[in-house]
């Protein structure tokens, strides 16, 4: 078999169309940015069959991660999952690079449990970036994206760096934090979305030139260090669990699938197969899920460590007034630490590897703006650390992002039409809030242009409908991080129940292949009957579900030996059968809100009887229906009751 023979086997006869640009030579949709939401917005796109074509400023960074190269957490690896579930790449990348797997919370129940992983940093960015190169239909190019070009209201293309102009029916802006991106450390400055890469100065303006409008944020990051300078003796290790939760739904899949085929698993000794390739087919870079683990380590700041921040507190960007943007409260700089939280003697810090194949390693906690020369003898005032050596110096970014309540629930914009944005540029910190909206933006991109519904997920059906509701009905004056406090019927979204509530959408969207459709179907199927068989087989004193709830370890025949999540699933279904109904009911009167479509002309400042404030932020964010209008903050029951009289009305009129 020739090269050309194995090449058409492993890509299927019809080659990749050749990259083109002009007005007369459009794609369907253009991705601008390779981060974790630009990476899944294409390759959703991709996957439904759109010509894509997604540029990035640095094709060497596609998927970094440059905070910490950890995936997941509390509320974070529930949309991880979720991501999986419609067909998404970041639950299977992250699988295959990790060096830890870790379940928070596994001592509570599993509505609030998390599991969260260690990734090699670029293994992770490597196999990502492949994935992209290999994905159908999609097209990957190195080129900073300066300028839209619009038409009539209409988004129909950009500009480049490289004097190349590329047109498309949609866009997706997901820029991270390279708008207008400078960095931070001590007085210094420099421009940047991430240290030693570059800023997109113009694309702001081009934005703003539409009528969208934009603000300031900040983040940051800690210092790197190298890890044979840490001393071990008296910190406490944080092994991995022996038994992993993976990210991805690896049950429904071919141990022979694509997105499972590794170096690890697929090697050939055939001197005539072309190099990275066998029998044809080319292999992702990975390992063995959950195989040779590598531990973190648990430190803390000392008095010193406070006596430090509090004597140059002057000198930090934040607290010195170089730094505008409103940081993320729930990920704060030791600064904010040591000024906030006064009474605390200490603060816990988290000293993680950064891959297998490096000896950097990332100190989580103590992240600053601090100068450098500061930087030093703060983390040598951290136990363990006394005599670590720097690699790379903490810093804060601040960046421009577009204020979200801008968005329609599908992410296209209010205001240019078939523009649509996904990730940080909507106020959001996280990898995985970012690739969450991603993926819907690149499912509803393609939606857009075939005229078909968008996507918009219920707040009940999964996390990553309650992070865009809350992002498009209240927006966000500081990066916004996913919790599970924030979804009020999180009982129903535990994150192992994903593929049971996402299936009817991954079906309808085309998302995922018919072998792992199938596969999900018939394992919903298993689920249900076995449900059944607990609510009305028959033990001592009652069903097995009734034995079950009185907390005795009663099940029907042969459940032991269905698979170890299926099981989970199936009992907590069982055993919270009362407040999963009682959770069914809520979202049975918030449907009821759903149906009742408020018109796209209804001038709200003309509704008698609602207040003047609630009509100006009905006004400005335009919602669909009641049960958005009801979500807005400063729209009261009140409020909602009156449109409601007024939509029925104009209804009975027309």
């Amino acid at each position: 078999m020739s090269v050309t023979q194995r090449w058409k086997l492993a890509n299927g006869n019809s080659p990749t169309l050749p990259m083109r640009f002009g007005f007369n030579q459009p794609y369907e949709v253009i991705v601008c940015g390779a981060g974790h939401a630009g990476c899944e917005a294409a390759l959703a796109a991709a996957r439904r069959g759109a010509d894509t074509l997604i540029l990035t400023g640095n094709i060497d960074t596609v998927a970094a991660m440059s905070c910490n190269p950890a995936i997941g957490g509390l509320a974070k690896g529930n949309i991880v999952r979720e991501i999986d579930a419609l067909g998404g790449a970041m639950a299977m990348n992250t699988d295959y690079t990790a060096i830890q797997f870790r379940l928070l919370n596994a001592s509570k129940g599993l509505a609030v449990q998390g599991p969260r992983a260690q990734c090699d940093k670029k293994a992770y960015q490597l196999r990502m970036k492949h994935i992209l190169e290999r994905q159908q239909h999609l097209t990957l190019f190195q080129a900073i994206v300066t300028e839209l070009i619009y038409k009539n209201g209409v988004v129909i293309g950009v500009k480049t760096n490289l004097d190349l102009e590329f047109y498309a029916k949609a866009v997706i802006i997901t820029t991270g934090t390279f708008l207008r991106g400078l960095m931070h450390i001590g007085t210094n400055k420099n421009e940047g979305g991430r240290l030693g890469d570059f800023t997109a100065k113009t694309l702001s303006g081009s934005l703003q030139n539409a009528g969208i409008k934009l603000e300031r944020l900040k983040t940051g990051t800690p210092p790197r260090i190298l890890g044979s300078t840490i001393d071990f003796t008296d910190i406490q290790e944080q092994p991995g669990d022996e038994s992993p939760t993976l990210f991805a739904f690896h049950d429904t899949r071919s141990d022979e699938s694509e997105e499972c085929s590794t170096w690890n698993k697929h090697k050939s000794n055939s001197s005539d197969v072309p190099r990275g390739t066998s029998e044809g087919k080319e292999h992702l870079l990975g390992w063995l899920p959950g195989s040779n683990q590598m531990s973190c380590w648990i430190s803390h700041t000392t008095g010193k460590t406070a006596e430090i921040v509090r004597r140059n507190l002057h000198r930090s960007a934040l607290y010195g007034g170089s730094i505008t943007g409103t940081g993320p409260r729930y990920c704060p700089s030791i600064e904010d630490k040591i000024v906030k939280f006064v009474d605390k003697e200490q603060h816990r810090i988290f000293l993680e590897p950064e891959g297998r194949n490096t000896n950097e390693w990332y100190i989580n906690g103590l992240s600053t703006s601090l100068p450098f020369d500061v930087q030093v003898d703060l983390v040598h005032s951290v136990k363990g650390l006394e005599h670590s050596q720097l690699l790379r110096p903490a810093y804060a970014v601040e960046y421009d992002f577009a204020p979200p309540q801008q968005l329609f629930p599908s992410l296209e914009s209010r205001i240019v039409e078939n523009l649509f944005m996904a990730g940080q540029i909507n106020g959001t910190s996280g990898y995985e809030e970012a690739a969450g909206q991603g993926i819907i933006a690149g499912i509803n991109a393609v939606a857009k242009i075939r005229y078909e519904e968008p996507l918009i997920l219920g707040r009940h059906i999964a996390y990553i409908g309650v992070l865009i509701d809350d992002l498009v009905t209240k927006g966000t004056h500081e990066p916004y991080r996913m919790f599970t406090s924030r979804a009020e019927h999180r009982l129903l979204l535990n994150h192992g129940s994903s593929e049971f509530r996402l299936y009817s959408v991954a079906k309808q969207y085309h998302l995922i292949d018919n072998e792992r459709l199938g596969n999900m179907s018939s394992k919903i199927c298993l689920f249900n009957e076995w449900v059944e068989k607990f609510e009305t087989q028959k033990t001592r004193g009652g069903t097995f579900a009734e034995a079950q709830r009185r907390g005795e370890g009663d099940c029907p025949p042969g459940f032991d030996q269905l698979p170890i999540a299926l099981k989970e699933e199936i009992l907590y279904k069982v055993c919270y059968k009362g407040y999963i109904d009682r959770e069914a009911v809520a979202i049975g009167k918030m449907d009821d809100l759903e149906k009742v479509v408020l018109p796209t002309e209804l001038d709200y400042l003309k509704v008698p009887g609602l207040r003047k404030e609630s009509a100006i932020k009905l006004r400005e964010l335009r919602p669909i229906n009641l049960a958005q209008a009801s979500r807005i903050s400063g729209v009261n029951p009140t409020d909602v009751t009156i449109l409601m009289l007024a939509v029925k009305k104009s209804t009975h009129k027309s």
